[in-house]
């Protein structure tokens, strides 16, 4: 039985919390809000509940979700193969809307689907997602949105599309604020070097290159004052999770 909450009250938000814990622990999917819209999210580790989230979207394992972490620390356990540049905007920008594509750690067991070796990565800044991520650990995660429809920017939004496929919403007006434009994360492939942009989101390029000059953008090129030449690249490995929170 589907169950909302107000989270905006905080009887109704612990009780929440409590009711998403318990439901991600059962393979069930919850939506809740993130810094950028309403993701969906289910246990990581657990295929059949990464199988339910994708057929609540309506997506195939072509496009696998990303994961949302709770903290730093949690970024070595999940990745393998972390390049310093990647290490030092996940310094600068996390929690934040940025999404990093790395190495899975091979001897995880989990099946986000056709992931090619990678995971995507990213830590939110959002106080309830943060309070879940705390208390269920590693989450896979996407906009909670049927595939092709608008993000949801409430969780009543989320569930006139999703229905009665979640256990538990958790509700706390909008994200971004009203008004505000829906940006979704920045996403970087940082399988191969030099880092790319593969998705321009909520951080724009003129930040990172503040931290990461040589960072290519989506169309593989340098910064204007670079000269540097830039290699071929083999992206074979890594890609674009579309749809992300």
């Amino acid at each position: 039985m589907t169950t909302s909450y107000d989270c905006t009250a905080a009887e109704q938000r612990a009780a929440g919390l409590e009711h998403a814990q318990r439901a991600i622990r059962e393979h069930k999917c919850v939506v809740f809000p993130t810094d950028t819209v309403y993701g969906i999210a289910a246990d990581a580790f657990s295929p059949v509940a990464v199988t339910l989230l994708l057929a609540s979207k309506g997506r195939s394992r072509k496009m696998p979700p990303p994961v949302l972490i709770p903290r730093l620390n949690a970024l070595d356990g999940l990745a393998t193969d972390v390049p310093a540049e990647a290490r030092r905007l996940a310094e600068a920008f996390w929690p934040g809307g940025l999404t990093l594509i790395l190495h899975a750690q091979p001897s995880l067991d989990w099946d986000l689907g056709e992931t090619r070796g990678t995971v995507a990565l990213r830590i939110p800044a959002d106080d309830v997602a943060q309070d879940l991520l705390t208390i269920t650990g590693p989450l896979a995660v996407s906009s909670a949105n049927r595939t092709g429809q608008p993000a949801a920017q409430t969780a009543a939004e989320a569930e006139a599309q999703l229905a009665e496929s979640v256990e538990v919403y958790l509700e706390d007006g909008h994200r971004p604020l009203e008004g505000s434009e829906a940006l979704p994360s920045t996403i970087i492939d940082a399988t191969a070097t030099p880092l790319r942009v593969v998705r321009q989101g909520a951080i724009s390029l003129e930040r990172l290159r503040e931290v990461v000059p040589g960072l290519l953008d989506v169309d593989g090129n340098t910064a204007p004052e670079a000269d540097t030449e830039v290699p071929d690249r083999d992206t074979a490995g890594s890609g674009e999770p579309a749809g992300t929170a």
